[in-house]
């Protein structure tokens, strides 16, 4: 099994909002960013890898996320925070608002080195999650995939899960791209995701 590298986050602090490229933060420095469906634990996770409880708001409410939220990490790189997709309660004109900030960001951002994409490990992947994956696919967006919540279930039923959700990706996908199970309440698979960015960046720490 390959050894993972820790990349350590010694600073994390919110360096700015915008809902296009034009708007972004400098100075410009590779940016990796989370996006997901409604409710799937992205600002968790954000949280959970930067070790700042409050970084990243969290919510219960869907949607809470309207803005493209940069947080500066180790003065090297930025965390961005994306707003998701799938919000089935809100109205067209906001999920058209939504979707044309995120699309700005991925289709616009030079910096961009890593998307990664939730998962809610719990459930089968959802149609909106297959159609952006594969949308990525087509324009060769680098991602990778992160399930989450994965303390909810035992582990032979979260890797059933997991597999089932894969061999659906298998379907569109002749090399899956990279993925992870984490959990924001254990800090499972913390190492290995920013050990990945880590490796991304050619940083060992």
């Amino acid at each position: 099994m390959k050894e993972v590298s820790i990349m350590k986050i010694t600073e994390a602090k919110f360096a700015g909002s915008s809902t296009r490229t034009d708007g972004r933060p400098s100075p410009r420095l590779p940016e990796f960013a989370f996006i997901g469906r409604s409710n799937v634990g992205k600002s968790s996770l954000i949280n959970m890898l930067t070790g700042c409880g409050k970084l990243a708001m969290t919510s219960s409410t869907p949607g809470k996320t309207k803005v493209v939220n940069h947080f500066l990490i180790n003065r090297k790189w930025y965390l961005v925070d994306l707003p998701g997709y799938g919000y089935a309660s809100m109205g067209a004109a906001d999920r058209q608002k939504l979707h044309d900030v995120i699309s700005d960001y991925i289709s616009f951002s030079e910096d961009l080195a890593l998307l990664f994409v939730l998962i809610d490990s719990r459930h089968k992947i959802q149609k909106n999650d297959l159609e952006f994956i594969n949308e990525m696919g087509e324009h060769r967006v680098p991602i990778a995939l992160i399930f989450t919540k994965g303390d909810k279930m035992g582990p032979k039923a979260r890797e059933d899960q997991v597999k089932e959700s894969l061999d659906a990706l298998k379907e569109t996908w002749d090399e899956l791209p990279p993925y992870f199970i984490t959990s924001s309440q254990t800090g499972m698979g913390r190492e290995e995701v920013l050990g990945y960015i880590g490796e991304v960046l050619g940083i060992s720490e």
